[in-house]
């Protein structure tokens, strides 16, 4: 009996994977397009508008982005390197935060809750920034594009729940009886128990530092220190920047492909994150089954 009630109609699972499989479809759609659009020649995008089946294919997108060379190529190691530096210590940062808050015998976790919690509702907007920036950090330096992003609030707390799901607190009085000091117990102990939680929250940093741009728009006027979004920023303002960067003569700045060019420079952007999912992909499915199973 019990089986046969488990056991799902072959028609409503075929549906539910017919809706899945559409659905994954069209979150692939847009990608696919912006990849065709990026492959079609900039002239026929101005007569027929974008296509799925362009009149005329064209690789001058991609053959103008490789003409900017050594500034392409320096903000994407800037992109890179910030991404995984500010990744880590942003990491770092959140799981300290997100276990004391998760330590209910720690007697200041009331107050930090709060501290935390508050700054969700009231932003202190641009002017915290402006102030660290002018009086600690400076300008053009990638110290400022990381250490401005190092705290998330949602992130602290969404560790914080999977600590509470996933980590029996017996573990933590075992260790206390065994003479386990607190940084031995966090990192032997409990990280290893809430990998789900921590793949989880580093794709996000990863994906947070990775677009980022705004930042370095108000930080950043160096060309070395620029990341490879806001070189796509730019790009979009102004397609001079991308002719001046690429050596080009002002008379055929008018001949740069900007839609295309535009589309190009964005698989260039997704493409390297991209592959980032496939390592984090078996924690992150763990991590959200683990609210379920324990809630």
């Amino acid at each position: 009996m019990e089986s046969r009630l488990n056991r799902v109609h072959p028609f409503a699972e075929t549906s539910i994977h017919v809706v899945i499989g559409l659905f994954a479809l069209a979150c692939i759609i847009p990608f696919i397009f912006v990849i065709i659009i990026s492959l079609t020649a900039d002239d026929s995008i101005r007569l027929y508008g974008y296509s799925f089946f362009p009149a005329q294919w064209s690789l001058e997108a991609y053959e103008t982005v490789f003409r900017i060379g050594a500034q392409l190529w320096r903000s994407l190691f800037n992109s890179i390197f910030v991404t995984v530096v500010g990744t880590v210590g942003a990491m770092l940062t959140c799981i300290l935060y997100s276990y004391a808050l998760f330590r209910h015998d720690y007697k200041f976790r009331s107050f930090f809750a709060f501290f935390c919690f508050f700054t969700m509702l009231f932003g202190g907007g641009l002017a915290p920034t402006v102030i660290v920036t002018q009086t600690l950090l400076g300008t053009n330096n990638f110290a400022v594009l990381i250490i401005l992003m190092l705290v998330n609030v949602f992130n602290i707390i969404v560790m914080r729940s999977f600590f509470q799901a996933s980590v029996p607190f017996e573990i933590i009085e075992s260790a206390n009886v065994d003479g386990s000091g607190e940084w031995r117990t966090l990192f032997q102990l409990i990280l290893p128990i809430a990998k789900p939680g921590i793949a989880t929250i580093s794709l996000l940093y990863m994906l947070a530092y990775w677009n980022e741009w705004f930042i370095p728009q108000l930080y950043i006027t160096d060309s070395n220190f620029v990341p490879l979004q806001y070189l796509l920023v730019m790009q979009q303002r102004n397609a001079q920047f991308m002719a001046l960067n690429s050596g080009m003569p002002s008379a055929s700045i008018a001949d740069i492909p900007t839609e295309s060019l535009r589309m190009a420079l964005c698989v260039l952007i997704v493409l390297p994150i991209s592959f980032a999912y496939p390592f984090f992909q078996r924690y992150i499915v763990k991590g959200l089954t683990v609210g379920s199973i324990k809630g």
